[in-house]
């Protein structure tokens, strides 16, 4: 029974350790991520069933597919990932930690036998004599050996960058710390939005994903100061946004008129607010002038589109539509002039040339001298409080990478005895745990260079 236990146990632990799993695990996540970009994320349940239908809405929605970065079984897949980590880690770890910590320091002839590099030489020289000699030599051009006497052979031991083998559990630790990272900013930070009217403030944001964005108390309050918008030369495409924020803290201002801009976020208390959107807050205010033809009178309106002016004489004016641009003209409004007993007439005015209605004719000449917009500022907020334990294990990620694919351990044996007519005897062998083909070039430099040194 025991027996059988132990088996079991024996298959799950393999189980955990294999590589194949390893290999299973990473296709299926980037399978799996190829969804997440295909399918756009926290999205209103609204777009999705126009987009997909009721019917793939109904089944994507079960399958988590539109948060699938925190369904639960991605989540899985990381928690296995992570666990197959740190299984054949524990597993590995011990068996290199051992080759590192205690090394063969006096090596048989069948462990020299076992090496694909192996030159034996025979001098004439006594052993000790031989012996001082290569650890010179060794400590010149590779690195200083361990000498050990047994079995009344002498044996040198040269290694270097041991620790070149603990670059892949670095990479492996690394990874764990960026999922770490990944759950303090799920279970402790937030990814919202915000949309902010020039010379209103607030402090609350709205939090993204679920079919209703939830509320989030900030703490403090965010005001919007003013919002800008150029434009590249002779067209009306953005060339930049920007928002003057002011931060509001216990009643005091600790940030004023910050400029928060497209890739230049404003940070505070860990909460950082980048530029997203925009857009037209409420009617536009115009600013009408009417000039009387006959008396070149002037009365200056302002008007509401949509809303009606009284003239001298009984006629109204009013705005019936506006443009930001009219033809490249520049800004531009749509009146329309109602007078007793006749029917309204519509024309168009320019604010860049106020001159333009005087060839119209009729009683007034109008001209646009005031057209202002109330915008508001789209705002992405988020609170992250693991980012630095993220950028901690990029960086190990990084390093460990660099250990374990571009350096290697490499190690040199050298044994020398006593022969029975009078000369010694010379085995030398090296080794490389990674890129042993390099290591092989190096090695031949070195033997022929040893046997110079001996023979001299």
């Amino acid at each position: 029974m025991n027996k059988q236990k132990r088996t079991f146990i024996n298959a799950i632990w393999d189980f955990f350790c294999s590589l194949k799993l390893t290999i299973v695990i990473l296709i299926l996540l980037a399978a799996t991520s190829i969804i997440g970009t295909i399918i756009q994320q926290n999205r209103q349940p609204e777009e999705y069933i126009r987009i997909y239908g009721e019917a793939t809405f109904r089944l994507f929605e079960k399958l988590h597919f539109f948060d699938m970065y925190h369904s639960w079984w991605f989540l899985a897949l990381l928690a296995l990932f992570a666990i197959n980590l740190i299984a054949c880690s524990t597993k590995r770890l011990p068996r290199v930690f051992k080759v590192v910590k205690n090394p063969n320091l006096a090596p048989d002839e069948s462990f020299y036998r076992s090496l694909s590099t192996l030159e034996e030489v025979a001098t004439q020289e006594k052993p000790e004599t031989v012996r001082d000699k290569i650890a010179a030599f060794l400590k010149k051009e590779f690195a200083e050996p361990k000498i050990t006497e047994k079995d009344g052979k002498i044996h040198l031991y040269s290694e270097k960058m041991a620790w070149a083998r603990f670059g892949v559990y670095i990479t492996h630790a690394s990874i764990l710390i960026i999922f770490i990272g990944a759950i303090i900013g799920n279970v402790f930070g937030f990814k919202a939005f915000v949309n902010i009217v020039e010379g209103t403030e607030t402090s609350r944001v709205w939090k993204r994903g679920g079919t209703e964005p939830q509320p989030i108390d900030l703490g403090f309050t965010v005001r919007c100061e003013d919002f800008s918008m150029t434009y590249y030369e002779g067209s009306m495409r953005p060339k930049e946004y920007k928002s003057l924020i002011t931060v509001i803290d216990n009643g005091e201002k600790v940030i004023t008129d910050h400029p928060v801009i497209v890739n230049d976020p404003l940070t505070y208390k860990g909460i950082v607010f980048y530029q997203s959107s925009y857009g037209p807050a409420g009617n536009p205010h115009f600013t009408i002038e009417a000039t009387e033809r006959a008396s070149s009178e002037k009365q200056t309106y302002t008007l509401e589109q949509g809303k009606s002016a009284r003239l001298p004489g009984g006629a109204t004016v009013r705005v019936t539509n506006f443009a930001e641009n009219f033809q490249n003209f520049g800004p531009a409004a749509r009146l329309e002039v109602a007078s007793p007993g006749q029917a309204p007439r519509s024309f168009t005015v320019l604010k860049n040339f106020p001159q333009f209605d005087a060839q119209r004719g009729g009683d007034y000449i109008f001209a646009l001298t005031g057209l202002e917009q109330r915008q508001y500022t789209g705002l992405q907020v988020a609170k992250d409080p693991g980012v630095w334990v993220v950028w901690l294990g990029c960086t190990l990620l990084v390093v460990g990478s660099i250990v374990a694919f571009f350096l290697s351990h490499r190690r040199v044996w050298v044994s020398i005895k006593p022969l029975e007519d009078g000369r010694s005897g010379i085995m030398m062998g090296g080794n490389a745990h990674r890129n042993q083909a390099a290591f092989e070039m190096a090695f031949d430099d070195m033997k022929d260079k040893l046997k110079k040194e001996i023979n001299s």
